[in-house]
C-alpha cells in the first residue's frame, strides 16, 4: 500500500485546524448529568459459553437516556476472590458497523488475568459482528451508516449517545465489587479508538487508555483526504447538503477527537498505519499530538487501517502491565 499522506516527520508536528466550541465542557457535563440522573441498575448474568477458564456476564446497564446497553463481562475462572482490591478492567469498545458479538470472540484480556468488559455499540452489529442494543432515537435526513445520523443539532447526533454509553460503562465497571474502580483502562480500534478518547477526555476516573487507528479525528481534514467508508458518508451527505456544511462541522467539533484529546489526562497508547485509507495517519496524529496525557504511538510503516494487529496486542499487553504495576 501507498504511504499517501503527510512525511513521518511533519505527521509528528502537525496540528489539526479543528476548533473547539465555546461550549464544548457545558454541553458535556449537562449530557452527562442528564445520563446519570438515572440509577446505575446494571444486570450481571451469567452466561454459560462452555469455557472452563473464563466465566462470562451477560451485562445490561443504562446509558444515553436510561436506555438500556447491552455488553459481556468476561472475568478469569481463576482470581482471588478474597483481594479487597479487585481485578483491573480493560472496557472495550468496536468498530464501526459491529456489536458486542458472540461472547467467545473477545477473550484476550480476561486470559491475561483482567477483567474485560466489550461494550456493545447501539444500533450497529448489522455488519461484521453481531449486536444486541438499539438506538431507539430517531434522525433527520442522513446518508446510510452513522455518520451523518442526527448532524443537524449535536444534541441530536448519534456520537453523543455512543459516548454517553461509554462513559456509562465506566461507571458501570466500576460499581462491580469485584473489580478495582482505580484500574480501568478504555480500548478500541477505529471507530473504538475514538470512543476510547472521546471516554478518556470525559470520564476522571480512567486511568488508561489504548487507542488503534482512531476513527472520529480531524474529521474535516478526513473527508479532504480520503474517499473510503465511513468517511465518504459525510462527503456524500455534504454534496446533497449543500447549504449543511457549516452546521456539519459545527456539529462534528463537539466529537472530534482531535478536539477532545485536548481534555484527556490518563497515560495513553495510541497506534498509526502509514498507509490507512480509512483513518489517514494525520488524523490519528491530531488526536495524538494534541494529547494532554502521557502519551506513546506505535507506528506501523507498511500497513493500513489493521494497524499492529497480532503484534500491536504484544505491545498492549506489556504496556497495561507495566502501567499497572507501576501503579501499585
Amino acid at each position: 500500500m501507498v504511504q499517501y499522506d503527510l512525511p513521518l516527520a511533519e505527521l509528528q508536528s502537525y496540528v489539526s485546524s479543528a476548533t473547539e466550541p465555546a461550549d464544548l465542557d457545558a454541553f458535556w457535563a449537562k449530557t452527562l448529568e442528564q445520563a446519570r440522573s438515572h440509577p446505575l441498575d446494571v444486570r450481571w448474568e451469567p452466561f454459560p459459553t462452555g469455557l472452563v477458564a473464563i466465566d462470562t456476564y451477560d451485562v445490561t446497564f443504562p446509558g444515553f437516556d436510561g436506555q438500556p446497553v447491552r455488553g459481556w463481562l468476561h472475568l478469569p475462572r481463576q482470581r482471588d476472590r478474597a483481594n479487597s482490591r479487585g481485578l483491573p478492567t480493560v472496557i472495550q469498545y468496536h468498530g464501526y458497523g459491529g456489536g458486542r458479538g458472540r461472547p467467545h470472540e473477545t477473550m484476550l484480556w480476561a486470559v491475561a488475568g483482567y477483567a474485560h468488559f466489550v461494550m456493545d455499540t447501539r444500533g450497529q452489529g448489522g455488519r461484521w459482528s453481531v449486536g444486541d442494543t438499539p438506538d431507539p432515537v430517531g434522525s433527520g435526513p442522513s446518508h446510510s451508516g452513522f455518520l451523518t445520523r442526527g448532524i443537524d443539532d449535536p444534541h441530536d447526533y448519534f456520537y453523543r449517545r455512543v459516548f454517553t454509553d461509554a462513559v456509562r460503562a465506566v461507571d458501570a465497571v466500576r460499581s462491580h465489587p469485584e473489580l478495582d474502580p482505580e484500574r480501568v483502562a478504555v480500548m478500541g480500534g477505529s471507530q473504538g479508538g475514538g470512543i476510547s478518547l472521546a471516554v478518556a477526555a470525559l470520564h476522571p476516573d480512567v486511568q488508561a487508555v489504548m487507542a488503534d487507528v482512531p476513527f472520529l479525528c480531524d474529521v474535516r481534514r478526513a473527508i479532504e483526504i480520503t474517499d473510503t467508508e465511513p468517511y465518504v458518508e459525510l462527503a456524500y451527505y455534504l454534496a446533497i447538503h449543500r447549504d449543511k456544511v457549516d452546521q456539519a462541522f459545527a456539529t462534528l467539533s463537539y466529537f472530534d477527537g482531535a478536539v477532545l484529546a485536548r481534555r484527556a489526562s490518563a497515560p495513553a497508547l495510541f497506534s498509526v498505519g502509514l498507509s490507512d485509507p480509512t483513518c489517514p495517519p494525520s488524523t490519528v496524529y491530531a488526536a495524538y499530538n494534541g494529547y494532554a496525557g502521557p502519551k506513546e504511538i506505535s507506528v506501523y510503516p507498511y500497513n493500513g487501517h489493521e494497524g499492529g494487529q497480532a503484534d500491536h496486542a504484544i505491545v498492549q499487553l506489556a504496556w497495561l502491565d507495566r502501567l499497572f504495576a507501576a501503579a501499585g
